[in-house]
């Protein structure tokens, strides 16, 4: 028997279910991402929702793996991984399984126990013959490896027939980035705007969209000249409803970094802090209390959805004839300026909380403008020196 109880902590509710593995009880405490006003309901539902997972969770080590087909083992994998990854992980995993994955094997109408690697093969060429690109595949493979895995892992399968399935090579996708010329004409245009202060931190900081419109006022220490990257703001739509969700688990561990605070953005954050009280005072009971502790609220105090801030982003450029360039690309823009600086890719992969250093070498090689020169200018005197 699956039990559970809701939390708070930090602001947010968190739930706990208590359940039973071999006989030995277990707990698996997961953050909901609500914070706690106004929301005890929906609070509830989700503990309601865990519980019935792990429910499921222990009716799948009993199942019998030899006559299960395979349409219906990816149902049941999705309501084990659902508490265990992040919102917009688990909404891009039943995608794929609902878009493909499981219209591809109920045509073959395939026991889990008879896929093989030609089954998973046909899906990618599929993919592929219908125009999208390698880069899709690579999820899809990502997904049907994870899921077949676990397969494995409960004995439900002796080997994963993914594992036999060459993983296609990804599509190197170039990101764009502004100059600094054009990050400081940006700044100036944007200084009117209702998202110049999410535009100011991704600017300077690269955070991630989430990581800006989850910037709080005590994460942000004036006194110690600090700020914290340790929340974030997201958004899914469910059952055609969007729904804005806050929450302190971030994408890795590498994400939770506290850095300097700079100058010039101080000076920007206090006269927005200003502008909010003001606001707060010109509104009076109209003025959303819910959101106090955020930096990026509109005029109202209401969070920003994520999707406005990147839509309005691109109006914006349009409307000023700007380069064209998304809202992430300002995190780009970041990295491709600290690199020119030549700033060190490892304390550019702590700035920007990459996990590990490949990945940021990785992204931002091509634009490392100062370790070239510095390359040619070296090979240049050294055969000048032996010409001499």
């Amino acid at each position: 028997m699956v039990t559970g109880s809701i939390y708070e902590r930090k602001g947010i509710y968190y739930a706990i279910v208590s359940y039973y593995v071999d006989g030995r009880r277990k707990q698996k405490s997961v953050s909901t991402g609500l914070p706690v006003k106004g929301n005890k309901r929906r609070a509830l539902e989700f503990l309601e929702n865990l519980k019935r997972t792990y429910e499921t969770k222990e009716s799948m080590e009993n199942m019998d793996g030899s006559r299960l087909l395979m349409t219906d083992y990816m149902d049941e994998w999705l309501k084990i991984v659902k508490p265990l990854v992040e919102r917009a992980t688990y909404k891009s995993y039943d995608n794929m399984v609902s878009a493909r994955i499981r219209p591809h094997f109920e045509k073959l109408n395939l026991l889990l126990t008879e896929v093989e690697p030609k089954h998973i093969k046909m899906l990618y060429d599929e993919i592929l013959e219908q125009g999208y690109t390698t880069n899709t595949v690579i999820h899809y493979h990502a997904v049907l490896h994870q899921a077949l895995a676990y397969a494995v892992k409960n004995d439900y399968i002796l080997s994963n027939p993914a594992d036999r399935v060459k993983r296609p090579k990804k599509n190197k996708h170039i990101s764009s980035f502004y100059t600094k010329e054009e990050i400081l004409t940006l700044l100036d245009i944007a200084k009117d705007d209702p998202i110049y202060i999410p535009i100011v931190l991704s600017a300077y900081y690269g955070f991630r969209r989430s990581e800006t419109l989850g910037m709080r006022w005590s994460a942000i220490d004036f006194e110690n000249k600090t700020i914290t990257v340790n929340h974030k703001v997201t958004e899914l739509t469910e059952n055609g409803k969007t729904i804005v969700y806050a929450e302190d688990k971030l994408k890795t561990k590498s994400s939770y970094r506290t850095l300097p605070l700079i100058p010039v953005v101080e000076e920007k954050l206090l006269e927005h802090k200003a502008k909010l009280e003001r606001n707060q005072k010109l509104f009076g009971n109209g003025y959303c209390k819910e959101y106090m502790d955020y930096v990026c609220v509109d005029e109202m105090g209401k969070l920003f959805r994520p999707n406005f801030v990147s839509d309005h982003f691109g109006w914006l450029l349009k409307k000023y004839g700007l380069k064209k360039l998304t809202f992430k690309e300002l995190r780009h823009s970041c990295a491709s300026m600290l690199v020119a600086e030549g700033i060190p890719m490892k304390s550019i992969q702590e700035w920007l909380g990459h996990s590990n250093f490949s990945t940021t070498a990785d992204i931002y090689s091509h634009i490392d403008y100062h370790a070239k020169q510095q390359s040619a200018a070296a090979i240049g005197n050294a055969l000048q020196s032996k010409k001499d």
